[in-house]
């Protein structure tokens, strides 16, 4: 079964099980004893440290080795956050960082820290100079010499190194630059490239996952440069620099190492086929399956991600269409019957939510596999919408509404749309459709519909004012 997942979790990579393998003979013991079993093993776990730095692009005595990629941003914002409390408790980052990210930011809040979230572009991007904007420096404006605002000056910015569920690469270099120059710590989450691509330079703290890059899972990285202000969020603990309490997995540890060095070793030539990969998808599903929108910087990306969203269908029903014909494949759109609520990525963007696939090809991705993918992909659609009768010609009216109501309250994404679509026929040019809807995905998804379809959104309105008990009446002008 092809696997098309990687950037939720990488297969392992061989060097990682030889190391694994390996280690487990020899890494048992505690490293931090003195007999002999504990010194070998903290030889191993010393030697894995080298290796990820190396990588990384830091000092060994930076790293320390967390029990996740989730774990490792969470200790590094909240830990800088602590460190630099004095400064200000204000917290900036982009608003498509990593869910785990986002719950570190929430738990600031909580504490009456100030947050503030910088936009993206419609490629899921942010400008750096409006990230730069949202700094407060230290020592400029506001009482007592401290940043303006409720929280005061800026503690901790973050910015992801490239987005895990559109692949889209941020300007890190840059915004480092500009942090920098406003004495603000910058911490980048590089799960995603970490090893695929050359970690950017500037940084203050680093978090990285191995499973991501085809090491073993239960190993995350947090590395913090030598002069930034930190303090660990959690009990004292004389292990990892007093930052990561617990004792830690050396087997796991020199797996994740030696993968790491393996995988960056082989970045570039397997990177640059994926990306050609990629760029086949990306060019031919538009052509294959009508109503689809790629989403994502088609230049300043990931080489082994692509995201497209299919009008007119659930998310979930596609996926599991997909696994039936033999392709694992996940969905970077949070819109499902668990949650109900649109991915915050895309929601962010500004771009379509509903039947959203996310492509990640892993390492040694066989490219018939792709072109099966492709010959699969328009009939695995065509058979999901298929119920739905967007083909069949609409009903004739009469003596057409200046407006028709289409009452969707109560119904989930992608019902609105699907409603919309099949009764925007029954209204002359120029005429109106109110689609009335409480879900939250409709906000997003109606005018990308339009914009894809060539109808003119024309904003919203309270449901009330065609007829509805609650939400909100979304209005459609038919062009032709």
């Amino acid at each position: 079964m092809p696997y098309f997942d990687a950037a939720s979790t990488a297969p392992l990579h061989p060097v990682a099980r030889q190391a694994l393998t390996a280690a487990l003979d020899e890494g048992w013991a505690d490293p931090a004893r003195l007999y002999r079993d504990g010194r070998r093993a903290r030889m191993l776990l010393d030697a894995a440290r080298e290796t990820a730095a190396e990588v990384l692009g830091a000092r060994p005595d930076e790293v320390s080795f967390t029990t996740s990629g989730t774990q490792a941003v969470q200790l590094g914002v909240l830990g800088a956050l602590a460190g630099n409390r004095r400064t200000g408790r204000h917290l900036v980052h982009s608003a498509v960082e990593h869910s785990s990210l986002l719950h570190a930011a929430e738990v600031h809040a909580a504490a009456g820290g100030e947050v503030t979230e910088v936009p993206v572009d419609r490629l899921g991007r942010v400008n750096a100079a409006r990230f730069a904007a949202a700094l407060r420096p230290a020592g400029v404006g506001g009482v007592g010499g401290v940043g303006g605002g409720v929280g005061g000056a800026t503690a901790l910015a973050c910015l992801q190194s490239a987005n895990h569920e559109v692949g889209t690469v941020q300007p890190v270099a840059e915004a480092a630059e500009l942090c920098a120059a406003a004495g603000v710590p910058l911490l980048v989450d590089a799960a995603q490239s970490a090893g695929r691509v050359p970690v950017p330079g500037g940084w203050s703290l680093l978090a990285a996952s191995a499973h991501k890059w085809g090491g073993p899972a239960g190993v995350g990285v947090l590395a913090v440069r030598k002069g930034v202000r930190y303090s660990s969020p959690l009990p004292a603990d004389e292990r990892e620099r007093g930052r990561v309490p617990g004792f830690v997995n050396v087997p796991a540890i020199v797996a994740a190492a030696a993968s790491l060095r393996a995988v960056r070793g082989e970045a570039e030539a397997e990177g640059a086929r994926l990306h050609a990969l990629v760029e086949r998808i990306r060019a031919r599903v538009p052509q294959l399956v009508p109503d689809v929108e790629v989403v994502g910087d088609p230049v300043h990306r990931l080489p082994h991600i692509v995201t497209f969203s299919c009008l007119y269908v659930d998310g979930e029903v596609l996926l599991t269409e997909l696994d039936r014909a033999g392709f694992a494949v996940s969905s970077g759109s949070s819109c499902t019957s668990s949650t109900l609520t649109p991915s915050h990525v895309l929601k962010a963007m500004g771009v379509l939510t509903e039947g959203n696939v996310r492509v990640s090809l892993p390492y040694g991705a066989e490219e018939a596999d792709v072109e099966r993918f492709l010959e699969v992909l328009p009939e695995v659609v065509g058979t999901v919408r298929a119920p739905l009768g967007l083909d069949a010609p609409p009903s004739a009216a009469s003596a057409p509404a200046p407006v028709l109501v289409v009452n969707a309250l109560g119904r989930r994404c992608p019902i609105p749309v699907i409603e919309l679509a099949k009764r925007i026929g029954e209204v002359p040019a120029g005429g109106t459709v109110a689609v009335l809807s409480d879900d939250e995905a409709a906000r997003l998804d109606i005018p990308a519909w339009c914009g894809m379809r060539g109808e003119e959104y024309a904003g919203e309105a309270p449901a009330a004012d065609y007829g509805g008990d609650r939400g909100t009446a979304y209005l459609v002008v038919r062009r032709g």
